[in-house]
């Protein structure tokens, strides 16, 4: 049986999602203001939207949407409630969660007076811990239930943008439900089924969390694409020819390549050339705040395995790979040397194998420059995994190389594990002798 859906919020957000849900079941929209209530009623669209007004006249006059301003209407005739209220921003910066939280007290109260099993969903944009700290409490706190007695909290986020929001929920590149369980997850799912794009659940946290990685890369993509605008038009260059080549590699400008929580870059290439382009531009007095800010972040990832090294309070290290790349012997600005290079300078006691690096194999500009940062370099290498083991109190992973994942069999008790490339698919949380660098 189709499940009836009540919506809090009539907004953007909240319109756009009940219509195109009541396009195949029961919606009922919910809002504290009265005139969007009898837009919706009367099948006008209060939100103006390309396709949205004809959806809201069709699904109205089709008996599938209405709206109150009666919260306890809605949840008592509705299996699921999605929270699409706004979470606009203090003068601080901070969520305001107001709206959420009187959209969950609105909600509690109507469950006390109508017990029953219910899925309250969080659609609206909300940092992590949200849903357990701020939407799961004000719940219980007003329906004198706990959340798991019949009352479930998800995260849906949604990624609609206006003046495409109608394509946009039809076509997903993904579902996304964030929950701790699985019967509530299955039930927000099967509201998607017929979307025909991949569902993910994952956890509540991660979803809410999710939300925010996006459009923060998003954020990003158009100040990068700017600021290269900025630097191509002092220079004489057409930007838009530029980024029109750019955007054909989807194999790494546009792919999952380069996103994945690691260690900083290096090699070569990124550093060098990110520093040419950022000179290039101060010189032609073009600020470049996030190219700029991408090489400071960079040290300062090196800078925190540094500092997580110290914390460990074991002077004699072991540090696997040395390459900035596993399956490569280039050691032109690694970070793993400038990792070795500033352990030494503290005063570590540090032994290092990787087995694509030695005297023999290493010449010219790449052994010049390895021999410059670490003039003893050399006397630090040894000749296999096992000799760094039994040298090591803290073994810092710095390449993936698929002899690395041995050091499980090869620890000795109170032996700590710092992995700067994920080696291993594990929390810190699970093992106080281990720790990722970003997890």
């Amino acid at each position: 049986m189709t499940q009836t859906v009540a919506v809090f919020g009539l907004g953007y957000v909240g319109c756009v999602s009940a219509a195109c849900f009541a396009k195949d079941r029961q919606v009922i929209g919910v809002d504290v203001n009265q005139a969007k209530v009898d837009m919706i009623n009367q099948g006008i669209s209060p939100v103006l939207e390309p396709g949205l007004a004809d959806l809201v006249k069709e699904v109205v006059g089709a008996g599938r949407l209405r709206a109150t301003t009666d919260a306890a209407e809605a949840v008592r005739g509705a299996a699921v409630s999605l929270i699409c209220v706004g979470t606009p921003s203090k003068p601080n910066g901070a969520l305001d969660l107001s709206f959420v939280v009187r959209v969950c007290e609105d909600i509690g109260r109507a469950l006390r007076e109508h017990p029953g099993n219910h899925v309250v969903v969080v659609r609206s944009t909300v940092l992590p811990g949200t849903a357990v700290n701020v939407v799961a409490p004000a719940l219980e706190r007003t329906s004198g239930r706990v959340v798991g007695d019949g009352i479930a909290v998800c995260v849906n986020p949604e990624f609609l943008r206006e003046g495409s929001s109608l394509l946009d929920f039809y076509n997903p590149s993904f579902t996304l439900i964030g929950s701790d369980d699985q019967s509530a997850a299955c039930q927000v799912a099967e509201l998607y089924a017929k979307l025909g794009a991949p569902v993910h659940v994952v956890e509540t946290k991660a979803a809410e969390m999710v939300k925010y990685a996006c459009n923060a890369f998003h954020a990003l993509k158009v100040t990068f694409a700017n600021e290269i605008g900025n630097t191509c038009r002092a220079l004489g260059v057409d930007s838009r020819e530029v980024m029109r080549v750019f955007c054909e590699d989807k194999k790494l400008n546009l792919s999952a390549q380069y996103l994945k929580p690691g260690f900083a870059f290096g090699g070569s290439c990124l550093p060098k050339d990110l520093r040419a382009l950022v000179y290039q531009a101060r010189q032609l007095d073009v600020e470049t705040p996030v190219l700029s800010a991408s090489l400071q972040s960079n040290r300062q990832q090196i800078e925190r395995a540094v500092d997580m090294v110290l914390q460990a309070g074991k002077k004699r290290v072991g540090l696997l790979g040395l390459s900035f790349k596993a399956g490569t012997d280039d050691l032109r600005e690694s970070p793993l040397v400038t990792l070795a290079e500033t352990l030494l300078g503290k005063g570590m006691d540090l032994a290092i194998y990787d087995p694509d690096v030695s005297a023999a194999r290493v010449m010219g500009s790449n052994r010049t420059y390895i021999e410059r940062e670490i003039p003893h370099i050399w006397s630090l290498m040894r000749g296999s995994l096992r000799d760094v083991m039994r040298h090591g109190e803290t073994i810092v992973i710095g390449n993936k190389l698929e002899e690395y994942g041995q050091i499980d069999t090869l620890r000795h008790n109170g032996q700590i594990v710092i992995d700067l490339v994920r080696m291993f698919d594990r929390r810190t949380s699970d093992d106080w002798r281990y720790q990722g660098i970003c997890w």
